[in-house]
């Protein structure tokens, strides 16, 4: 397994967030984590990546521990991180924002660079010298999965990859994210198009109060009316 997480719980505070989450995504697998808002999915990414910190159980990536490592150790292990919301750096250049983080820590033999970004997203090379916060949400959005790309993940990592943007851009993260998976990167992604995921992921856990209450393959829950209705409201 690429993430096998076990019985994980964290808290806020005083207030439990999750309740033994159990999940586990396969080297070179596409894995969705899908639920109503409010239901644990970004306390789960953050666990992941040491931003909420755990309270018990175990989050193991490439064999390797994380719980109790701080973010950036967790980051050069080799997960990508594309935040809700984006988050690029609004007073940066768009190349800018691609080489300021960019990492080979793992020696990649076919490292992601600006240019192959750029291949990628062909929009985003024509707007290079463009201020990161003169972008607009489709460029923003394109240009925060070239930055966590420009890291050399094994893992990427998603959350909302899609909200909010307009269907032709949907439409090119949507491919975007399918040439990154022929490239033998795992991919864990939260969005709320059901129809574009499903064609993407091998596997699917929805998440309800902190807890993972389905998992199964996209055939199955395509086939499960009761979960999507139940958990999704579809």
């Amino acid at each position: 397994m690429m993430l096998k997480i076990s019985d994980l719980t964290a808290h806020y505070g005083s207030s439990q967030a999750l309740f033994g989450i159990d999940l586990e995504i396969g080297t070179g697998q596409v894995a969705t984590l899908l639920g109503r808002n409010g239901m644990g999915k970004t306390t789960t990414i953050n666990s992941i990546m040491g931003i909420v910190k755990a309270s018990a159980g175990s989050i193991k990536f490439d064999n390797t521990e994380l719980v109790g490592r701080p973010s950036f150790k967790t980051a050069n292990l080799g997960i990508g991180l594309v935040p809700e919301g984006r988050q690029i750096f609004p007073n940066l250049s768009l190349w800018e924002n691609l080489v300021a983080t960019s990492s080979n820590h793992l020696n990649m033999p076919d490292p992601w660079t600006v240019e192959r970004v750029f291949d990628l997203f062909p929009s985003l090379a024509q707007r290079r010298s463009s201020m990161g916060n003169l972008l607009s949400g489709g460029e923003q959005q394109m240009l925060a999965i070239g930055r966590a790309l420009m890291t050399n993940p094994k893992l990427l990592i998603l959350d909302e990859a899609t909200e909010g943007l307009a269907p032709l851009v949907r439409d090119i993260i949507w491919d975007a994210l399918g040439l990154i998976r022929k490239s033998g990167t795992s991919i864990l992604v939260v969005d709320k198009n059901l129809r574009d995921l499903m064609r993407l992921a091998d596997v699917n856990f929805v998440i309800e109060r902190g807890k993972i209450v389905w998992s199964g393959t996209s055939s199955e829950l395509k086939a499960d009316r009761e979960a999507l209705h139940r958990y999704l409201g579809v």
